[in-house]
């Protein structure tokens, strides 16, 4: 089952992952028939569940601080940092436009 370029682009705007390259697309489409296999198992009279932990109470602790004043500590972990705060990278990939991706799924 052939990936299109308007589910690729989905995709990379969900996960943040840039499958601009032939093994990249190669991955995602084993993924994908890997996932579809699913489709065969008989789930008939199977309720949905919310969580694995459903059928468990539940408790809520305390919220007490039993530690503390350890900035300096935590942030010589940082690779970069600015003043007392981590410095993630950015989020976002840059993509190309939808159109400019088209040509290269052609060829695949």
């Amino acid at each position: 089952q052939k990936v299109t370029v308007e589910v690729l682009d989905h995709l990379e705007h969900l996960a943040l992952v840039d499958f601009r390259d032939a093994e990249g697309v190669e991955r995602l489409q084993k993924a994908i028939q890997f996932a579809d296999q699913l489709h065969e198992v008989n789930t008939d009279g199977v309720e949905p569940m919310d969580s694995v932990l459903e059928d468990r109470c539940l408790y809520l602790r305390e919220d007490d601080v039993t530690e503390g004043n350890c900035m300096n500590e935590l942030l010589k972990n940082a690779r970069q940092k600015v003043e007392e705060y981590f410095v993630a990278p950015p989020g976002n990939i840059p993509l190309p436009k939808l159109e400019e991706r088209g040509t290269f799924l052609q060829g695949s």
